[in-house]
């Protein structure tokens, strides 16, 4: 069965500036792949088709990668890529009145199937932030989000415990939310402090964790197991991990994260998935519908 990626970010083509290499490499940094340098990964992992999440927030960001860059690509490369649009809440004035839902439906018409991977640094109860679910919930967008601290770059802020999460899933019941992030997947456990919570914590989870109680708890809830963050949280105590995989098979989706044309640890998630099922400490049923199936049921 091929997998599909819920969760990558590409440019069409890599400009000059990029490719000097007098420049700095925290500057350049290597961002973002292409298409062609993203297929061999493809090819490896199994993967049949991936989900192009643009980047439009300026947070932790010298290079973006806008709407129609990635509608383009997507126009060049159809069976290998999907998309989402995405959307900042700042846009158009500021405005915690701005008419979102104008620019989520004209991307909708182009083919987006839903809006992320949305980083604004505000925080999850900011009057503009809370605009943008609104009009997203009236539009039936599933929004990826990549959750932060008050003290990171850039991505959605909540305090320990997930507070301001839970408020929102509560307020807006029919808006699907996809969560990322190692501030999101220290969550897992029960033991998240301020000084941990943005860390790749290890060892033992320990009884809890607020992800697993929001999971339980609302229903619009999904994540993402892409990136180091979403490894480690599965990987971290592999029992829980495959309980915790069974459990909200229908809710969790495959995800590379890949961003630069260099090699990560994008195997060793697919190695975990494959030695559970192997093993049978995975069921078929979470298998598939962590590699495939959710992401085909959310994308129609």
């Amino acid at each position: 069965m091929k997998r599909i990626d819920m969760h990558i970010h590409s440019v069409m083509y890599i400009d000059d500036w990029e490719k000097q290499n007098d420049i700095p490499r925290v500057y350049r940094n290597e961002t973002f792949a292409t298409p062609d340098e993203i297929k061999p990964y493809y090819d490896k992992l199994g993967i049949e088709k991936g989900v192009l999440l643009p980047v439009v927030s300026m947070e932790g960001q010298h290079r973006l990668i806008n709407n129609e860059e990635t509608y383009r690509i997507v126009r060049a490369y159809p069976a290998m890529f999907d998309w989402y649009c995405n959307i900042d809440p700042r846009w158009h004035y500021n405005s915690e009145d701005t008419d979102l839902g104008f620019f989520i439906e004209h991307y909708k018409k182009l083919g987006a199937k839903g809006i992320g991977e949305v980083t604004s640094n505000l925080m999850f109860d900011d009057c503009r932030m809370r605009n943008l679910f609104y009009h997203a919930e009236k539009l039936s967008m599933p929004i990826l989000f990549h959750l932060a601290t008050e003290k990171e770059a850039y991505g959605i802020i909540d305090k320990p415990g997930l507070p301001l999460l839970e408020k929102t899933l509560n307020d807006f019941p029919d808006l699907k939310f996809i969560g990322h992030s190692a501030s999101f997947w220290s969550h897992i456990s029960g033991d998240v402090t301020e000084e941990t919570m943005h860390l790749y914590n290890k060892g033992p989870v320990v009884p809890g964790g607020s992800i697993p109680r929001l999971l339980r708890k609302y229903g619009n809830l999904m994540c993402d197991i892409s990136a180091n963050s979403g490894y480690t949280a599965i990987t971290r105590d592999p029992d829980f991990g495959y309980a915790f995989l069974e459990e909200f098979q229908d809710r969790i989706f495959y995800g590379t994260d890949i961003c630069a044309p260099r090699e990560y640890g994008f195997f060793d998630t697919v190695n975990f998935l494959d030695e559970g099922y192997n093993n049978k400490r995975l069921s078929k049923s979470a298998y598939e519908k962590i590699n495939r199936l959710n992401a085909e049921d959310i994308l129609k």
